[in-house]
């Protein structure tokens, strides 16, 4: 029987992002600095709505877009490119679509984001959660109702969890893994939330609180335990050229959770999830830097290190006949007012 559920629920703040890339250093007060890239299109739980979608996922996502020209973009671009379902979403009158600009250097990046409270909280838009397969969520200190719900009606959770400006890094926090099937941390905010002092003795502390723990350490890599099948898996980074970082860790969450749909063993979810973080840290922006099946396709095509075709050689049995249209990316202005933004969500490959 066809399951017509979403595999993947989302909700959270949507941003218009511009980035700007290319920078040999960081700004400093009173300097202009001229960069060599830029790029614009929707950011903030849009990066994890596109990610999900370019993978093949029937995503739904619940957010605000104000009604403004940047929220119409957000919108045109998540519904009509990326086949986004936006049934669950609200457009506020008066309210402006939070924009961010991101400046990118090296391996790091700094944000300045204009924007107000958005009026509609993630328990209202969700009320009583439609059934779906998974969750992709974002923990944080005061647990949404919405999510006890999400679990109750069978849908398996993946949570992650951001910097704590306080630098607190409240315990209590820990206690919504109850609720989870999986929990995505950089190496950071595990050691931090686990008072551990390694990324090792953070998973271990992690495995004892949710069935799948995975710790993501950035050009290190990505280290996983599976309680329920016994798997241990610690999996290198790819050496890549770092264009843009943002968005890289929603990435890896969407991709960890297509393969854990698939059914594939513990190794190959973490190879194949830092295998797309790391294609999209090539392109311009979050969202639209997501590679999709597109893109591992192509780069599986065109690779010619043995020891990484060794390493990746389960893609040949686990990439898709047609991978879809070529990607549409960040552009570096977007089109005028009620002008297409690319391949209608019919032409793309689901």
């Amino acid at each position: 029987m066809d399951d017509d559920r979403p595999d993947v629920l989302l909700t959270g703040l949507l941003f218009y992002d511009l980035v700007l890339t290319g920078l040999g250093k960081p700004p400093t007060p009173g300097e202009e600095i001229w960069t060599e890239g830029m790029g614009c299109g929707p950011g903030g739980i849009a990066n994890l709505a596109v990610a999900a979608s370019r993978f093949g996922l029937k995503t739904s996502l619940a957010t605000v877009f104000g009604d403004d020209f940047y929220g119409e973009h957000c919108r045109d671009v998540l519904c009509d490119q990326e086949g986004v379902d936006l049934s669950l979403s609200r457009t506020a009158d008066g309210w402006p679509t939070p924009v961010t600009v991101s400046v990118a250097f090296g391996h790091d990046r700094a944000l300045l984001t204009h924007g107000q409270e958005p009026p509609y909280s993630q328990d209202a838009l969700m009320g009583d959660p439609p059934g779906a397969r998974t969750a992709l969520v974002h923990l944080e200190a005061e647990p949404r109702e919405w999510l006890a719900k999400a679990a109750a009606n069978g849908t398996q959770v993946y949570a992650d969890v951001g910097w704590d400006p306080t630098q607190e890094w409240p315990t209590a926090l820990l206690e919504q893994l109850a609720l989870c099937h999986a929990f995505l941390p950089n190496e950071t905010e595990a050691m931090a939330y686990t008072r551990t002092d390694s990324a090792v003795a953070a998973l271990g502390t992690l495995s004892e609180l949710v069935p799948v723990a995975v710790v993501t350490r950035g050009g290190d890599g990505a280290l996983a335990v599976d309680q329920i099948t016994g798997e241990y898996a610690d999996v290198p980074a790819l050496d890549v050229d770092v264009l843009d970082a943002t968005g890289a860790g929603d990435v890896f969450g969407a991709a960890f959770v297509t393969a854990s749909l698939g059914g594939w063993p513990l190794a190959e979810r973490l190879r194949f999830a830092v295998l797309a973080a790391g294609l999209s840290v090539g392109h311009h922006g979050g969202a639209l830097a997501a590679p999709g099946w597109y893109g591992v396709h192509r780069w599986w095509h065109s690779l010619t290190d043995p020891e990484l075709k060794r390493s990746y050689g389960f893609l040949a049995d686990r990439l898709p006949v047609d991978p879809g249209p070529a990607l549409a990316y960040a552009p570096l202005t977007p089109p005028a007012p009620h002008t297409s933004v690319g391949p209608r969500a019919s032409e793309r490959r689901h």
